[in-house]
C-alpha cells in the first residue's frame, strides 16, 4: 500500500511539472526525451511530445503504471524522431531461437541481449521491471557496466519475438548481429563519450584562442571591444560545455538529490556550476572576462580521465571474461580414443562424453545414451528431463545417469557459466568488512567535502574574495574517495585474473575477502588429497573372468567419484552398454549389464556391514560377493607445503567418507590436535560444518565436488579440487586444476596477502585528499589543476591495485 502511495504521489508531481518543460529560451521540450519540439508537436493530456514513437513510449508506460521512470532522471528516453521500428519476423524462425537463447524447456526460456542505450538508473529500472508490460517476462536483471540485460520468459505466455518487439518499442533495440553470435566479445559500443570529449577538444581549444586578449597582457581600457567580444564568445560556448560536455556529472548529481542522497556529482557539479555562474556574472556585469578556458579544461580533463578509467576496466574484463575459463575437463571422443580436454578448447562439431552427475558445458545435440538433465542450476527445478537423440541439450545441466555424447554446437560461453555460477540461489551471506569500510568512507566523504568547501568559500570571501570561486571549485573537484572504491575492484580483480591463469577460477572479488576471515580450513580427503588415477589398485576374493572384468569397466566408465576411475583405469577391457544406472552419493554405483544387476562400492552398500579396513571398492555380480578393489591411496605433490602453510594460522580437520586405515599415515602429515572423523556420508560432512560454525569458526573447505556439495555450499569458502573431470558444482567459490595442487599454499597466500595492497590504496587516498584539500582550500590550487589530479588520483589507484598485485604474484611465484 506504501509503495502504491508513493507511485501516485511521484506520478502527481511528473504531472504537475509536466507543462513546465522548456528550455531557457521558451522552446516546448518533449516530455519523454527532452529534444525540442519541431511544429509537428504531439500532445497528449497536456504533455508535449517531439514525435509519435515518443508518445507511443509514453502511452505504453503510462498505461502499465509505469511512469515513475521519468522520475528517476530529468531525461531518461530516447528521441525516436523519424525512427522506424524494426520488423522482428525472422525471430519466429527456430534456427535463429536456437542459435540466440542461453536455454529453453517447454516451460521457460533464457535469453541476454546487449543494450548499448541503458545509460542510467532510470534505464536499469524501467529494464528490470519489464514483467509489468508483459507478464510472460518472469525475471529482468540488468548488468549496468556490460548494458546486458537477462530475461527469463515463459513460453506459453510470449515469445523470443514479442521480447525483442518490447524492448525495441520502448526505445532499448537489442543489438543483435547474426553473423557474430558465435563471437561474444563484438559489442556495439557506445561512442558517446568520444563525440563529447572530440567537442570538448574543440570547445577547450577555441575558448583558449579567444583567451588571447588577456593571455598577451593587452589593456583592457584600450582595447574594450576586444575582450567584450571574445568574453561573450567564451560564455556562448560555455554553455553547451557545461550542459553537454558535463551533463553525465549534472545528471547523476541530479539524481541523487532527488533520491536524497550525496554522491561524488554531487560537488564535482557544484564545482562546474559556481565557475559557471561566476565568470557568467564578471562578463555580464563588466567587471571581467571570467574562467571560461578554465570551465572548458576542467571538464574536458574529468571525461579523459573517466575516458582513462574505463579502458583499464574494460582490459580486465576482457581478459576475465574471454581469456580465463573454468578449470573442468571433458572428456573429448575422438576416432578409437577418448581424452580430457580443458572446456574451453571445444569447438563446434567436436563430440563429448558427459558421465554421470558432470554438468554440461556447452549446448549440443544429443547423438547417444539416455539423457536425464537436471537443469536446476539453470533453472532452479530439480527434476530431471528425459532428452531422446537428436534433441537438444543446453549448457548448464547435469547429466543425471549413464553416459551420454553429445555434438556440441556453441562454444563454451564463459560469460554465460559465470553468470550462472554467480545466482543469487547460490550466494552466500558473508560480511566484508572492507567493502563495508569503503561504503561507509565514500557516503560520508561528500558530507566532508561540502563542509570543507563552503567553509573555504566563507574565509576567503571575508579575506580575499578574488581567491573564493576558485578556491571553492578547486576543493570541490580535486577530493576524491574514488580511490576506496575502486581499489578493491581492480586490487581483486587482477588478482582474480592472475589467478585464471594459474587454473585457479574463482567465483567474485567477495571471495578474497570471505578468505581473509577463516579459523578453520576442512579437508576432504579422497580426491582431493589424494591422486585420482595414479594410485595402486589390487583385488582380492574370487576369481574373475573376463566377462566380470568387462562388467566392471563398463559400470565403472559411468561413474565419476575418484576410486571408480582408478578402478576403471585398472581394467583392460571392452565396454557394454549399461542400462538403468543408479548411483548414490557416497555409497556407489549399480546397473543393468547383460541382464544381470552389477554393483559397485562400499562395504555397506554391496553387503550391508562394514567389517574391511582400508580404501576398498567391492563388487557383486546379481548379489554374489565377488570380492574387493583394495586401493592404496598416493597423496598429491605438495601436501606437506599445503598443511605446512595453515599450521599455526587456522585449527585444522580432515573428514572423510573411506575408513580409517589411513589414520596413521595422516596423523604423520597433520599437526598434532587436527580432528578427524572417517566412514562420514555427505549429510554427516554437511553437518560438521554446521556445528563449526555454530561455534563461531569460519570455514574454508577443500572438497573435489562429488560427495560433498552441501559441505561446498554450507562453509564460509568452498573450494573443488578438480582432475581432469567435468565435476564442477555451484556450490563452490573456488575451482582450481589438481596440476596446481603443489603452487595451492602459495595461491592462497596471495588472496590473503592482497587485503594489504587494498589497504595500502586506502593510505595511498587518504595522502592524496589531505594534500589536495590542503592545496586547494589555501588558494594555491586551480580548478583545472584539480580537475587534472581528480581523475590521475583514481588512475594511480587503479594502476596501484593492478601493479602491486601483479608484484605480489611474482613474490608468490605464481607469475
Amino acid at each position: 500500500m506504501k509503495e502504491g502511495n508513493l507511485l501516485n504521489n511521484m506520478e502527481t508531481e511528473t504531472k504537475k511539472s509536466a507543462l513546465s518543460l522548456k528550455n531557457e529560451r521558451g522552446d516546448l521540450l518533449c516530455y519523454h526525451c527532452g529534444d525540442i519540439c519541431a511544429s509537428d508537436l504531439v500532445m497528449i493530456e497536456e504533455k508535449n511530445f517531439c514525435c509519435n514513437g515518443c508518445k507511443t513510449v509514453f502511452e505504453i508506460l503510462d498505461k502499465s503504471g509505469m511512469c515513475t521512470y521519468y522520475n528517476l532522471n530529468e531525461n531518461p528516453g530516447f528521441s525516436l524522431k523519424g525512427r522506424v521500428q524494426a520488423q522482428y519476423g525472422w525471430l519466429d524462425d527456430r534456427e535463429v531461437i536456437e542459435r540466440l537463447v542461453d536455454y529453453s524447456d517447454e516451460k521457460i526460456t533464457k535469453v541476454t541481449f546487449h543494450l548499448p542505450q541503458v545509460h542510467c538508473a532510470a534505464c536499469v529500472w524501467l529494464l528490470e521491471n519489464l514483467y509489468k508490460f508483459n507478464t510472460g517476462i518472469s525475471v529482468s536483471r540488468v548488468n549496468f557496466t556490460k548494458r546486458e540485460v537477462f530475461i527469463n520468459f515463459m513460453n506459453d505466455s510470449t515469445s523470443l519475438r514479442k521480447v525483442v518487439e518490447l524492448l525495441d518499442s520502448i526505445g532499448y533495440t537489442p543489438a543483435i548481429n547474426m553473423s557474430n553470435l558465435d563471437d561474444k566479445t563484438k559489442k556495439v559500443a557506445d561512442k558517446s563519450l568520444y563525440y563529447k570529449l572530440g567537442f570538448l577538444l574543440f570547445a577547450f581549444g577555441n575558448v583558449m584562442l579567444f583567451t588571447f586578449p588577456q593571455y598577451l597582457g593587452l589593456i583592457r581600457e584600450s582595447d574594450e571591444e576586444f575582450f567584450t567580444f571574445f568574453s561573450y564568445l567564451n560564455m556562448v560556448i560555455s554553455i553547451p560545455v557545461l550542459f553537454y560536455g558535463g551533463s553525465d556529472y549534472l545528471r547523476s548529481a541530479w539524481i541523487s538529490l532527488k533520491k536524497r542522497k550525496l554522491n561524488l556529482d554531487v560537488p564535482i557539479s557544484l564545482g562546474m556550476i559556481a565557475i559557471f555562474i561566476w565568470s557568467v556574472y564578471e562578463t555580464v556585469s563588466g567587471i571581467g572576462h571570467g574562467y571560461f578556458d578554465s570551465l572548458a579544461g576542467l571538464i574536458f580533463f574529468l571525461l579523459c580521465g573517466k575516458w582513462f578509467q574505463q579502458k583499464t576496466y574494460h582490459s580486465i574484463e576482457f581478459e576475465r571474461d574471454y581469456k580465463s575459463y573454468f578449470p573442468i575437463a571433458v572428456t573429448k571422443k575422438e576416432v578409437g580414443n577418448e581424452k580430457p580436454i580443458v572446456v574451453d578448447k571445444i569447438e563446434p562439431g567436436d563430440t563429448i562424453i558427459i558421465r554421470n552427475n558432470e554438468l554440461v558445458p556447452a549446448d549440443g545435440i544429443l547423438l547417444k545414451g539416455e539423457a536425464r538433465i537436471d537443469y536446476s542450476f539453470v533453472t532452479g527445478e530439480s527434476v530431471p528431463v528425459n532428452k531422446l537423440p537428436g534433441e537438444k541439450i543446453f549448457a548448464g545441466g547435469k547429466q543425471m545417469g549413464s553416459n551420454m555424447e553429445l555434438t556440441v554446437t556453441k562454444r563454451v560461453s564463459q560469460s554465460y557459466l559465470t553468470q550462472l555460477w554467480n545466482d543469487s540461489a547460490f550466494e552466500k551471506k558473508e560480511k566484508k568488512f572492507m567493502s563495508e569500510l569503503a561504503d561507509r568512507i565514500g557516503s560520508n566523504f561528500t558530507y566532508f567535502v561540502l563542509l570543507v568547501s563552503f567553509s573555504t568559500l566563507i574565509y576567503w570571501l571575508l579575506n580575499d574574495p578574488s581567491k573564493a570561486v576558485f578556491s571553492f571549485a578547486a576543493v570541490l573537484i580535486v577530493a576524491c574517495p574514488c580511490a576506496v572504491a575502486l581499489s578493491i575492484p581492480f586490487t581483486f580483480g587482477n588478482g582474480m585474473r592472475i589467478l585464471g591463469r594459474n587454473d585457479f577460477f574463482v567465483k567474485n572479488t567477495g571471495v578474497f575477502e570471505s578468505i581473509q576471515n577463516i579459523s578453520r580450513v576442512v579437508f576432504d580427503k579422497t580426491g582431493t588429497l589424494t591422486y585420482a588415477v595414479r594410485n595402486e589398485v589390487s583385488f582380492e576374493g574370487k576369481d574373475i573372468d573376463e566377462t566380470h572384468l568387462r562388467y566392471l569397466k563398463s559400470l565403472s566408465h559411468h561413474s565419476s567419484h575418484p576410486l571408480s576411475r582408478q578402478i576403471h583405469e585398472h581394467i583392460s577391457s571392452a565396454i557394454s552398454e549399461v542400462r538403468d544406472l543408479v548411483e548414490i552419493a557416497g555409497k556407489g554405483i549399480s546397473g543393468i549389464i547383460d541382464g544381470k544387476k552389477v554393483k559397485l562400492g562400499s562395504e555397506l552398500f554391496i553387503k550391508g556391514t562394514q567389517e574391511k579396513k582400508g580404501t576398498t571398492v567391492f563388487v557383486s555380480v546379481n548379489d554374489e560377493v565377488l570380492g574387493f578393489y583394495s586401493i592404496s591411496n598416493v597423496y598429491r605433490k605438495g601436501l606437506d607445503e599445503l598443511i605446512s602453510y595453515f599450521k599455526g594460522k587456522f585449527k585444522m580437520s580432515l573428514i572423510s567418507g573411506d575408513s580409517d586405515s589411513e589414520r596413521t599415515n595422516l596423523e604423520e602429515i597433520f599437526p598434532l590436535g587436527t580432528e578427524m572423523y572417517f566412514n562420514q556420508k555427505p549429510k554427516e560432512k554437511l553437518d560438521y560444518i554446521i556445528k563449526c560454525q555454530e561455534r563461531g569458526e569460519r570455514i574454508l573447505f577443500f572438497g573435489d565436488g562429488l560427495n560433498d556439495a552441501g559441505a561446498l555450499q554450507k562453509s564460509n569458502v568452498g573450494i573443488v579440487i578438480t582432475e581432469n573431470i567435468n565435476n564442477f558444482t555451484p556450490a563452490s567459490d573456488a575451482i582450481v586444476s589438481a596440476a596446481k595442487f603443489d603452487q595451492l599454499h602459495r595461491l592462497i597466500s596471495f588472496i590473503r596477502s592482497s587485503r594489504y595492497l587494498v589497504y595500502s590504496a586506502y593510505f595511498i587516498a587518504f595522502c592524496y585528499n589531505i594534500i589536495g584539500l590542503s592545496y586547494a582550500a589555501s588558494g594555491n590550487l586551480s580548478p583545472v589543476i584539480a580537475a587534472i589530479l581528480m581523475p590521475i588520483s583514481s588512475v594511480s589507484v587503479v594502476l596501484f591495485g593492478i601493479l602491486s598485485s601483479t608484484w605480489l604474484a611474482r613474490i608468490k611465484k605464481i607469475l
